[in-house]
């Protein structure tokens, strides 16, 4: 699985850096993937990853530098205001699409641009593949604070053929979910007018491949369109041809999943920014306006895999979403969180490295049983599948036990 490279006679997939480095500043490694079109991805895709500079410095880090020291924020959000200003409504009609699912992010997004910068949003959601208690109460309270919503839920039979599928040939069971969150806002952007759309924090914020990309006000376009040829689209790491084929599935069925063609975004004006860009980004600052303002609630328990409570808690699947990052790349939830906090002065990197060895890689046992039932797979399977992903320049075998080769947490023993 993945593309292999050799390093000292182990073999790295995913055409990740041979070299295993962390940050000298947060405890991000030098493994982790980029964004990009979930769209191209096959099996023996490479991978883009976060870059480090000559110091041994994530790009997050540096980008959280500049955050501290560099950028006017006086400044952006007078930028962010002509923004609005440019596409607000006088008649009260919907002037920007916000996709979201309720959480801190898109409650403090919605809530920002609507009570603050007097704009009319439209709020879009892509449904989970199956709904939390929590995550589903949250969508609630966002709605009920003062939005208009269109829910989008996918076809579950192809919903469900798609995400085995993406376990199967990329462990990528959360692909599926990326596809629509990706998408349905643009979707509704080109379906009412509205060419102003607005994410929420800057995925810069956890890294990028360049730091002339901590400049993007959004997503480039590159990220979900191509030419209309079928030929070079992948769902499930499944050329869209194969999968109608033999699967008995119309290309109907995928429409929800397939990137906008170039020639649709041709003569339509669409803008796409993050918040994050114009407004400093703290995630527990958003959690705390977010529980105020919408309603939002943490977990009532400690997420699985991490320590926090308040991050990615719509969706059963998404444990293994991080279970599975944390063995293709050596990265797992609490690296993820750990890091962002070290960036946010919240924590320092001995903290993080603690919770880290603590809780990265812990198991999503809640909905083992009922996530297995969803992608139609045995346990046995599961397991197989799992050790096939491990890169062997990342994990190595002791007395039956898997153990990672390297760790932040590695450093000080």
């Amino acid at each position: 699985m993945g593309q292999i490279t050799t390093n000292n006679e182990l073999e790295v997939k995913y055409g990740l850096p041979a070299e295993v480095k962390f940050c000298k500043k947060c405890v991000l490694s030098n493994q982790r993937p980029q964004p990009t079109n979930e769209a191209g991805f096959t099996k023996d895709s490479v991978k883009e990853t976060t870059f480090f500079d000559e110091e041994g410095v994530c790009s997050a880090c540096r980008y959280a530098e500049m955050k501290d020291n560099v950028i006017d924020w006086e400044e952006r959000e007078k930028e962010l205001i002509e923004l609005c200003d440019r596409f607000r409504s006088d008649d009260g009609s919907y002037d920007c699409i916000i996709p979201g699912s309720g959480g801190k992010d898109s409650g403090f997004t919605a809530h920002t641009l609507k009570d603050k910068y007097g704009m009319h949003p439209l709020t879009v959601t892509w449904a989970p593949h199956k709904y939390t208690d929590i995550g589903w109460k949250n969508f609630q309270s966002w709605i009920h604070s003062g939005f208009d919503n269109i829910l989008i839920t996918p076809n579950g039979r192809v919903h469900r053929l798609l995400t085995r599928l993406a376990f199967i040939n990329l462990l990528h069971p959360f692909q599926p979910f990326v596809f629509g969150q990706r998408l349905a806002g643009l979707r509704m952007a080109l379906k009412f007018n509205i060419p102003l759309v607005f994410h929420g924090e800057s995925p810069f914020e956890y890294g990028c491949s360049t730091m002339n990309e901590t400049e993007e006000r959004g997503f480039r376009k590159k990220y979900f369109y191509s030419d209309s040829n079928h030929e070079s689209i992948y769902l499930g790491g499944v050329n869209v041809n194969e999968l109608i084929k033999e699967f008995d599935i119309d290309l109907n069925d995928l429409q929800l999943y397939l990137p906008l063609i170039e020639k649709e975004l041709k003569d339509f004006p669409l803008e796409y920014h993050f918040l994050g860009y114009y407004l400093r980004w703290d995630p527990q600052e958003v959690y705390y306006h977010a529980v105020e303002n919408t309603g939002f609630e943490a977990n009532p328990e400690r997420t699985e895999g991490t320590y926090s409570k308040y991050a990615s808690l719509d969706d059963r699947i998404d444990g293994f979403h991080y279970y599975t990052s944390f063995i293709k790349f050596g990265l797992g939830r609490a690296t993820m969180d750990a890091a962002q906090e070290i960036r946010n002065h919240k924590i320092v990197r001995a903290e993080g490295a603690a919770l880290v060895k603590k809780y990265d890689g812990e198991f999503p046992q809640k909905y083992f049983k009922e996530i297995l039932e969803y992608m139609d797979i045995d346990e046995e399977y599961f397991w197989e599948l799992i050790d096939q992903a491990r890169s062997p320049h990342l994990w190595k075998k002791e007395g039956g036990v898997w153990k990672l080769r390297h760790a932040v947490f590695y450093e000080d023993q």
